[in-house]
């Protein structure tokens, strides 16, 4: 089963890139409107060590942006869910902000922090923020009120109730966040990158998508594209399963 689910998935990309190239082929496109896959993956073979060096500054931004907003939500969260005042003032304001679009406040983040992985950070970190925040607040409001009077009657308050109960009995929710977050950073370190990057060799995925563009070089433009899909991807993973590992060990504990 195991097996199957992870063949089915790859089957069905490598049909639709099959399919792609086919009607490539038949259609006949102009290039610089829809280029074939073996045309993207030549585009990713030329340009391998630049494109490998832009994954990893792109990837680290990402990393970089996650750690943040997982840290902030976690933080922040769990004291808007302890003081009733702090969830009715400052929660609908993260809500609002959290409408509000990213490229619209990007070039703030530049005047900030400075061109650069700074401002890659800080943007990722803005739009992962939220979801981390949510599901903490969520997670805590969900815990057992009868098992907080227990901890109260035991006389355990504040950070000792914090670490004892409420942060276990959240981690199914905030683990859900998180691997939203993941997925989330990847796309406000691209967005970021597109307003802050740097050129030259130093250039992260976002700068190279929009310098392929520039030279209509759309099969650069797509490389590009799928190496970003796959830190987030990569991202996604390692979230998933450390939330895996954590959520065993609490499903072991609640037994």
């Amino acid at each position: 089963m195991r097996l199957a689910r992870a063949v089915a998935p790859v089957a069905t990309l490598l049909v639709a890139l099959v399919c792609w190239e086919v009607a490539v082929l038949v259609l006949k496109p102009p290039a610089f409107l829809v280029p074939a896959p073996s045309a993207v993956a030549k585009a990713a073979y030329e340009e391998a060590p630049m494109l490998a060096a832009a994954t990893m500054r792109t990837a680290l931004g990402s990393a970089g942006g996650f750690m943040v907003a997982g840290a902030l939500g976690l933080v922040l969260g769990s004291a808007i869910a302890a003081v009733g005042f702090l969830r009715r003032g400052i929660y609908p304001l993260a809500t609002i902000f959290q409408m509000v679009p990213l490229v619209a406040v990007a070039p703030l983040m530049v005047i900030w922090f400075g061109y650069g992985v700074k401002t890659t950070i800080a943007a990722s970190a803005v739009v992962a923020f939220f979801p981390v925040l949510a599901s903490t607040i969520d997670g805590f409001a969900s815990v057992d009120p009868g098992l907080r009077e227990l901890f109260a009657m035991h006389g355990s308050r504040g950070l000792s109730r914090w670490r004892k109960l409420d942060l276990p009995a959240s981690l199914p929710s905030i683990a859900t966040g998180l691997r939203i977050a993941a997925g989330l950073a990847v796309i406000g370190a691209v967005v970021g990158e597109f307003v802050s990057g740097y050129g030259g060799r130093d250039a992260p995925l976002g700068i190279v998508i929009l310098t392929a563009m520039r030279e209509a070089r759309t099969d650069l433009v797509f490389a590009a594209v799928a190496l970003a899909a796959i830190v987030g991807f990569s991202l996604f993973g390692i979230v998933n399963a450390a939330s895996w590992l954590l959520l065993r060990r609490w499903h072991a504990s609640a037994r």
